[in-house]
């Protein structure tokens, strides 16, 4: 039920994050403004997630997810509602930009921490059922945020997706419990000789170990999985919101275009589930440089891909792998840090996917206003994903050994 209650709320609120490329054309049409500036009001979401990331991930550890999702739900909400009424683009800074940031800026880090917590042998896996929301709810929100601006507007498109998502994850917040010891019970993949729920509370509590936040902040492991993260989000970013107002400059329907964020979105999913499955086996490292090397082949061949068809090659190789190395990297915090504190270094982990999300955008519309072309900006998301691959090859599995130390 945890597993599933995070997976819906991943689905809506990262469904709704990855759907903003398809209200792209509509936002820079309405409120005449750049490619650049269009992108620069994701980017300013995507800045301020930085910080409600952070927020989210230490509440989560000190109050639990019920109240923390409520919260989200809510503010997820209100935010596309507003956002369906602005009428300038400094209005959007506010209703998209701070709550939809206030909203849906930790979902990442409270539905991840709150699933690790519960889950020990088979983490992997079942990070990949709620990592793959996301790319679910890409499958779903995409085409039907087209469906919606179709034949209705964009504005009646926000009315809606914003009473779904306050409706889904105010509800799934009723699921959700911190960590099993809450119901005298043990993660999964846990052994105990007690059966009384008392004595495995306590036990349970036992298992939450690990370094704190400052002391993980002073291990090189912690600023190589940061980079990692920041890396990896800045070039799926840049794709995400670039690669429809892409394919559409070719010639190709809004629609037809959609279907490519939605084909991206839906091969994470498997991506996440088998790579997943298959690193609670051998490890994850190796699993991860191999995804991260092939996605950058991906990206090249987006770089001189001129046909719908090859457009759609790329979303499911691209889809595949990110789903992979996502899934992986975010499996590694709880390898390496524990439990103790996993919300609250998930949090910061997210904040620098955050700003990665606020700088990919920000860089793919700069590098289009400056040379009329996306070719060198979808290079710039290749480079990104092959330093990622050097960092994941850096990072060791031992947390609080001093040979990580930063000096």
């Amino acid at each position: 039920m945890v597993t599933g209650a995070g997976f819906l709320i991943a689905v809506v609120g990262l469904g709704t994050r990855y759907s903003f490329g398809v209200f792209f054309k509509s936002i820079e049409s309405e409120f005449a403004l750049t490619r650049g500036a269009t992108s620069g009001v994701f980017s300013i979401y995507m800045l301020l997630c930085c910080v409600f990331a952070v927020l989210g991930g230490w509440a989560l550890d000190r109050y639990g997810p019920k109240v923390v999702v409520f919260l989200m739900g809510s503010f997820t909400g209100l935010s596309l509602l507003l956002t369906s009424q602005a009428n300038s683009a400094w209005q959007l800074l506010i209703s998209y930009g701070l709550l939809l940031s206030l909203g849906t800026g930790a979902i990442y880090a409270v539905v991840n921490s709150t699933a690790s917590r519960w889950f020990d042998k088979k983490r992997g896996f079942v990070l990949g059922i709620t990592t793959s929301g996301g790319g679910f709810g890409a499958i779903v929100m995409a085409p039907f945020a087209t469906y919606l601006i179709s034949n209705f507007g964009w504005r009646t498109a926000f009315i809606v997706m914003g009473l779904i998502a306050w409706l889904v994850m105010s509800s799934m917040c009723l699921i959700l419990k911190k960590d099993p010891g809450d119901m005298g019970l043990l993660p999964d993949g846990v052994k105990s000789e007690a059966a009384q729920p008392g004595p495995q509370k306590k036990e349970s509590r036992a298992q939450l170990t690990g370094p704190s936040l400052l002391q993980a902040s002073r291990t090189s492991n912690f600023w190589f999985l940061g980079l990692i993260w920041l890396l990896l989000s800045l070039d799926v970013h840049l794709v995400f919101v670039h690669v429809v107002p892409y394919a559409v400059d070719m010639g190709n329907s809004l629609m037809d275009a959609a279907i490519i964020l939605a084909l991206i979105g839906g091969t994470t999913i498997p991506g996440r589930l088998l790579v997943g499955r298959v690193s609670d086996t051998i490890g994850r490292k190796a699993p991860a440089i191999a995804c991260a090397l092939l996605q950058v082949g991906a990206l090249l061949w987006l770089m001189w891909a001129q046909e719908l068809w090859m457009l759609y090659v790329f979303a499911i190789a691209f889809g595949f792998l990110w789903g992979g190395f996502g899934v992986l990297t975010t499996a590694l915090i709880g390898d390496v840090f524990g439990m103790r504190s996993i919300g609250a270094i998930m949090g910061m982990m997210s904040a620098g996917w955050a700003l990665g999300a606020a700088s990919g955008p920000a860089i793919g519309g700069y590098i289009f206003d400056v040379s009329g072309t996306y070719f060198m900006a979808f290079a710039a998301g290749a480079v990104a994903i092959l330093i990622a691959a050097l960092l994941v090859a850096l990072v060791t599995i031992s947390y609080g050994s001093e040979a990580s130390v930063v000096t």
